[in-house]
């Protein structure tokens, strides 16, 4: 028998698996490639909501446990995916810069919004009103992250290349069987496939479509992030990343020209040189419309668990949300309640 049977390898399942491991504990992933929101995400972290100038739900206790997870992580396959770099919030009015400096006044964000203007002018971009900087920020390269890290659960054997049968789980007393593997838990951490989940298909997951751009601009000199309406990630070689599109409707990944002409019009608004579209990409997160993620035990069996609704900030949601599951799970400690299951029973009394 082993401890986790773990389905979905995304950044919710890479960071249970992780977390488990790291205990000491035996797991079992099964993926398929259905979904493909945490390899095609945009991978920033950010500690501030920038529309709003707003501090991200618990963000100081979130950067602090996911440094030292993709640390960890980066030192156990041999690969960088975590890059530290400054986000730079364009500012288009000086009603702008007096809401930014109105905004590290405030004990939450002061931490994490520099009081120093950028005046720096980046050659592509005009920038009259010039930058505010955000502290603790860089991005994950998801991609590489969620490759290589398949690579490693099949050197050594953890992980079942296939589609989960749901008609092939058995819920025993204190363990569940999945074909021919016994484990003591099951932790569906399947993104937005969980609507096809019996145990937690009930639960108000919603999708968010999102498409985003690899774009060429060699006119284009940008070494730091900048995040406005869409962000405009370096890549090197004069390539960008350039996202995102919110889409509530369409809960399909695939890109479409509607998506395409609002990147394009949001590029043109922050840069002022040409750019080619490399490439044009979509994926649906899961979010949840109260903004929080959906973590928890089944109310019909200790057994099984799910992760899920990390939306647009699995990169610094996941380690934190991982952990709280294990924790719960080993040793009893209560979710935080807005991020339980159980809020969602609460309201339909």
């Amino acid at each position: 028998m082993i401890d986790y049977l773990i389905v979905g390898c995304g950044l919710a399942g890479i960071s249970f698996s992780e977390i488990a491991l790291a205990n000491q504990k035996s797991i079992l992933v099964v993926n398929d490639e259905s979904q493909n929101s945490s390899k095609i995400a945009g991978g920033l972290y950010n500690p501030v909501i920038l529309k709003r100038f707003s501090e991200v739900w618990q963000a100081k206790a979130q950067l602090e446990l996911m440094n030292v997870f993709y640390t960890n992580l980066e030192q156990k396959i041999a690969v960088k995916v975590d890059f530290k770099k400054p986000i730079l919030r364009k500012f288009f009015s000086i009603e702008e810069q007096n809401n930014w400096f109105a905004a590290s006044d405030k004990p939450a964000l002061a931490p994490f919004l520099s009081t120093t203007i950028i005046t720096k002018k980046y050659a592509g971009i005009d920038s009259p009103f010039n930058y505010g900087e955000v502290l603790h920020t860089g991005y994950v390269d998801t991609a590489s992250l969620l490759e290589q890290y398949k690579n490693y659960l099949l050197a050594e054997k953890l992980l079942q290349q296939e589609t989960f049968d749901y008609d092939a789980l058995e819920v025993l007393g204190n363990s569940i069987r999945y074909k021919n593997v016994e484990a003591r838990h099951i932790i569906f951490a399947e993104g937005f496939g969980m609507h096809a989940n019996p145990f937690f298909k009930h639960l108000p997951l919603d999708g968010t479509k999102g498409e985003l751009f690899i774009i060429k601009a060699p006119d284009l000199d940008l070494d730091v992030i900048v995040n406005t309406s869409v962000f405009i990630l370096p890549l090197g070689s004069d390539l960008y990343k350039v996202g995102a599109t919110y889409n509530w409707k369409d809960k399909t990944d695939l890109p479409t020209e509607e998506g395409k002409q609002e990147l394009v019009d949001r590029i043109k608004e922050i840069i002022n040189c040409e750019f080619e579209i490399v490439s044009h990409f979509a994926g649906v997160r899961p979010t949840v419309r109260d903004r929080r993620p959906i973590v928890g035990t089944h109310p019909d069996s200790g057994s099984i668990h799910v992760l899920n609704g990390l939306g647009t900030r699995g990169v610094m949601l996941g380690p934190a949300m991982a952990k709280a599951l294990y924790e719960n799970i080993e040793k009893g400690i209560p979710l935080d309640k807005e991020i339980d299951i159980l809020r969602f029973q609460k309201r339909k009394k």
